[in-house]
């Protein structure tokens, strides 16, 4: 006879334990659209991510299922890794190309040691800003909803947040773009960080590439692409 006992009908099914699943965010993708995506290719009845990517932003996302989504606040809690590029010069309403330029800037004034100057200003404990585009609520609404009528960073109390940033490393100069990577506490806007950089050094700027490399002991070496994680989830089943 077998040692195992087969389940019958009349025994409870063990609950699904959940698991961690780190994803390769791809460009345009919301971090909505990667949970509804895995939502539907797993069937979970749960399921959650730990801290939101911006649609131009690529990198890391966690993602928890059924009893793991218990897990989401302490993820999110994490330090948090970014490399990125911002360009000098130019503005854009939501600091990104996700929206057209509105201002130009000069930079013939910048010079290298301006640059990590103003990157050593903002490393450390700082007061941050949000952006308006941005999740941050506002009198119950989404700062986003507010900054797609029109209103401007000048129309909306956005109240400052304390952060604080462990790095931020100038990798690359080529002016008038500038490489970075940041390692940086919960709750911080890489978006904000760059326009406050910008206006640190008497011009503008906004992010045109933006990574998230790494949350807490998770990094995104050890991430799956969504079409990945699809194709071997199908042949475990």
């Amino acid at each position: 006879m077998s040692d195992s006992t087969p389940l019958t009908s009349n025994q409870p099914i063990p609950p699904n334990p959940g698991q961690v699943i780190l994803i390769n965010k791809p460009l345009r993708w919301t971090s909505f659209d990667v949970v509804k995506k895995l939502k539907f290719a797993i069937k979970a009845k749960k399921i959650g991510h730990a801290g939101t990517l911006d649609p131009l932003a690529t990198g890391l996302l966690i993602l928890c299922t059924e009893k793991m989504t218990k897990q989401i606040d302490t993820y999110q809690a994490q330090e948090k890794e970014y490399t990125g590029k911002l360009v000098l010069g130019k503005t854009t309403p939501s600091i990104d190309l996700e929206t057209e330029f509105d201002a130009e800037y000069p930079t013939d004034h910048i010079t290298v040691e301006k640059i990590h100057e103003a990157a050593q200003k903002l490393t450390g404990e700082i007061q941050q800003i949000p952006p308006i585009f941005s999740a941050i609520r506002i009198d119950g609404k989404r700062a986003y909803h507010k900054a797609r009528k029109g209103k401007t960073e000048a129309d909306v109390e956005i109240k400052p947040r304390t952060v604080l940033i462990s790095a931020f490393e100038i990798t690359q100069i080529q002016l008038p773009e500038v490489s970075f990577r940041i390692v940086c506490s919960k709750g911080t806007y890489i978006r904000s960080m760059v326009r406050d950089f910008g206006q640190l050094l008497e011009s503008g700027a906004y992010m045109s590439e933006l990574c998230r490399t790494r949350i807490g002991e998770f990094r995104l070496e050890n991430a799956q692409s969504i079409e990945d994680f699809i194709n071997l989830h199908k042949k475990d089943v």
